[in-house]
């Protein structure tokens, strides 16, 4: 299992990502750290699903813009 520093060095977002821009979120809560497996967005000082529109109810503590998923890759 990746530590809690390891995964924060792959989010790379600083501040707040402009609205209309989808980003990769890293989240937290008792039992560790995890990436969301959906895009979000950052709307007024909110973070929500990208496809659904709904608000998450998990504790965002890190961003990064989408990476390029690699031909043969899951």
């Amino acid at each position: 299992m990746a530590t809690r520093e390891k995964r924060l060095a792959q989010f790379d977002g600083n501040g707040e990502p402009a609205p209309e821009q989808r980003v990769e979120v890293l989240c937290e809560d008792h039992s560790g750290t995890y990436q969301l497996p959906f895009a979000c967005r950052f709307v007024n000082g909110q973070w929500r699903n990208d496809t659904t529109g709904g608000a998450l109810e998990a504790n965002v503590i890190a961003w990064r813009m989408p990476r390029e998923k690699q031909a043969g890759m899951a």
